[in-house]
């Protein structure tokens, strides 16, 4: 049975993932079922821990932590390979990062579709935006309605999940801003790509976390080596 109350949310530990969720809860559902990957990226533990966190502030009715290691043996991505250097943050840049993880959505989202349809959800959120899909194809509108269609053909004729992107043509500064006006407690996320205390403040997800912050004149409440002056 598929409860209109019930919400996968795909729990990075990241600010846009604990924004999503609260967004799921602002919406009318009230027990939120969060997946939580560990990949092999730099900053696993961090974001494992803050994942963990989110469960308590969102009173979530499960936690799923699922640990996907084929992603660091299929390798291509500076999150996962030791011998690939996590660039410096290139905000206006619009070749595809090395950051980028081979197909990363597709898996992620495979997993939270399964674990809805084992538990009536009715709805899948993830915390994708428009920052994202300028530099990570598998972040695009495109890529998450096709994926509607999968989800649609590939469940039970009597499965209705709906793939909610809540944030997927907001900025990083839209959301953050949105987050604040939900209470989303910023200071147990994490977003970093290369170090789990304290955050670099030069990679690019760094860049575009400072950078909201700094254009909603608020003080981003993790710390962090480095807090250079991105917003204009």
């Amino acid at each position: 049975m598929i409860h209109d109350d019930r919400a996968v949310v795909l729990a990075s530990g990241g600010m846009d993932s604990a924004t999503a969720a609260y967004e799921a809860q602002s919406r009318g559902y009230d027990d939120l079922y969060l997946l939580h990957t560990s990949y092999g990226q730099n900053t696993e533990q961090r974001e494992f821990e803050c994942a963990r966190s989110l469960v308590d502030h969102v009173d979530a009715a499960d936690f799923c932590h699922v640990e996907t290691s084929h992603l660091q043996q299929i390798g291509g991505s500076s999150l996962t390979d030791e011998e690939m250097t996590v660039a410096d943050a290139d905000t206006e840049s619009d070749e595809i990062p090395s950051s980028y993880v081979p197909f990363r959505n597709a898996n992620l989202l495979s997993m939270a579709v399964s674990y809805a349809e084992a538990n009536g959800c009715s709805a899948v959120f993830i915390g994708a935006h428009s920052e994202d899909f300028s530099g990570y194809p598998d972040c695009r509108p495109a890529f998450f309605e096709a994926f509607q269609r999968v989800v649609d053909v590939g469940t039970k004729p009597e499965t209705e999940i709906t793939l909610v992107t809540p944030f997927v043509e907001w900025s990083k500064t839209d959301i953050a801003e949105r987050g604040l006006e939900l209470g989303v407690p910023y200071a147990d996320t994490w977003s970093c790509y290369r170090s789990d205390e304290p955050a670099c403040g030069t990679c690019d997800a760094c860049a575009f976390r400072l950078e909201a912050f700094q254009r909603l004149d608020e003080r981003d409440p993790i710390p962090y080596e480095e807090r250079p002056e991105y917003a204009d």
